[in-house]
């Protein structure tokens, strides 16, 4: 049985039942009939029903919303922009799938020789609490759109948002089988990938996790796309627009009450200008409301399950024990983490070495470019990195430098439709999003016409 909890009021929301060993068989053969009538639909087809995908998303953009916040707890503001960037990547790909998968033509000595892009069937995608529509929309929509059926795996406080978001595709008119909730237990995922109708994997979630599910599907031979965990930087040189830096840094950090993986959750400032730039950081952080979720006027919410605020507030305790000086918040009541800043963080505290899953952020002074490059890259993760310059040369600079998947110049990394989105190192690897993301699972048929 699965149950949602609300994390803010510990009250509990709904009741799921598992599907055991026979049902889920049955899900998997259904993904696959399925795909047998879906890969030969016209783009005009799929188009118009990922249409209605979004109109539904605008029309009840309310209830979606109330759904997201009452199960993982985020500021329902935050929680309606969700469900409208869902429906914006609804439009995306419905208006550019076509195009983005048409024959790539390639000159040869052949009468004719070009490469054919073709679905590869089921794909399984095991999903995170932490933006529960986006993460699946992102993935569900363009695979759609390139003629595969997908088989979602969410984090189990979530599946009220699993079953809308089934629901949602086929009050749209998708075939049944086309994209499926899979109610089932962590132990039981390993039979889906090994499924021989399962042709690809993607995963949002924890390195640990990614690597399992990597090794499983690499025995079977089955792609992966990968996104995992950030530890991603904030750099802010002296010449920065301070008022709109500091603005874009908040955000950066707390913006989902600061679970996200793409937050930016190390603060390198300049020394010239740290005393400025910290005293003001840390005056708009403590003017962020916390509160009831369901309050639109709430900014920081609560964490999805108390064992993560648990888990961050050991990560601020150590290390304050290890240098790091607290200059705002650093108390738990239950799920509930206040703002934090620390400062004097050093590379050796778990507030710059780990990810850090809430509304906690550590600083760390730099004198020149060199220092600030090498802790930016003084990471395992490599999602992205914000840097903060009014030097144009200084941007072209440094950007090659920064070993990461994204280099925002003067704003805060965010996933956007018509980007490709993804990390290297242990971040993962592959891309969603973009003309990159919707092939990624996908074969590149060769095709050579001599005569």
């Amino acid at each position: 049985m699965k149950i949602s909890i609300n994390p803010f009021n510990n009250q509990k929301l709904y009741e799921f039942e598992e599907l055991n060993a026979v049902q889920l068989k049955e899900r998997i053969v259904q993904a696959q009939s399925a795909f047998q009538d879906w890969k030969t639909t016209s783009f005009s087809e799929r188009s118009k029903l990922i249409r209605a995908v979004a109109r539904d998303l605008m029309e009840n953009t309310k209830e979606y919303a109330e759904i997201i916040t009452l199960e993982m707890g985020k500021p329902i503001v935050q929680s309606l922009a969700e469900i409208e960037k869902c429906a914006w990547v609804c439009e995306y790909y419905a208006t550019h799938a076509e195009d983005q998968l048409k024959d790539e033509i390639i000159t040869t000595n052949a009468a004719k020789s070009y490469v054919r892009y073709e679905p590869l069937g089921p794909v399984l995608a095991i999903m995170p609490w932490n933006f529960p529509f986006w993460q699946v929309f992102r993935f569900a929509v363009p695979n759609l759109m390139a003629g595969n059926v997908g088989v979602l795996k969410h984090a189990s406080n979530v599946m009220k948002s699993a079953e809308m978001i089934q629901r949602i595709f086929e009050k749209a008119g998708f075939p049944k089988g086309c994209f499926q909730n899979l109610i089932i237990h962590n132990d039981k995922v390993k039979s889906v990938i090994e499924n021989d109708f399962i042709k690809a994997v993607t995963l949002t979630g924890s390195t640990p996790v990614g690597a399992s599910v990597a090794s499983i599907a690499g025995s079977s031979i089955k792609k992966t796309v990968l996104e995992l965990g950030g530890n991603n930087a904030l750099v802010v040189f002296e010449d920065a627009q301070l008022e709109r830096t500091l603005d874009s840094c908040v955000q950066a950090r707390f913006q989902n009450t600061g679970q996200s993986c793409i937050a930016g959750k190390r603060l390198l400032v300049q020394n010239r200008i740290a005393m400025k730039f910290i005293q003001g950081f840390k005056n708009k952080v403590a003017q962020l409301r916390s509160g009831d979720p369901l309050d639109k006027d709430t900014f920081i919410g609560v964490l999805a399950r108390e064992d993560l605020a648990v888990d961050l507030e050991k990560q601020v305790k150590e290390s304050i024990k290890m240098g790091a000086e607290l200059i705002l918040g650093g108390k738990r009541n239950g799920t509930y983490f206040e703002p934090t800043i620390l400062s004097d963080v050093t590379r050796d505290m778990p507030i710059f070495r780990e990810e850090t899953f809430g509304p906690v952020i550590g600083i760390t002074i730099f004198e020149t470019e060199e220092e600030a490059m090498n802790l930016v890259n003084d990471s395992d993760f490599g999602l992205g990195v914000s840097l903060f310059t009014s030097n144009r040369e200084r941007m072209e600079r440094l950007i090659p430098q920064c070993n990461e998947g994204a280099v925002f110049i003067n704003e805060l990394v965010k996933s956007d439709p018509r980007l490709p989105f993804g990390g290297i190192k242990t971040s993962g690897y592959g891309r969603e999003l973009s003309a990159h993301g919707i092939r990624e699972f996908m074969n590149r048929k060769t095709v050579y016409i001599k005569n």
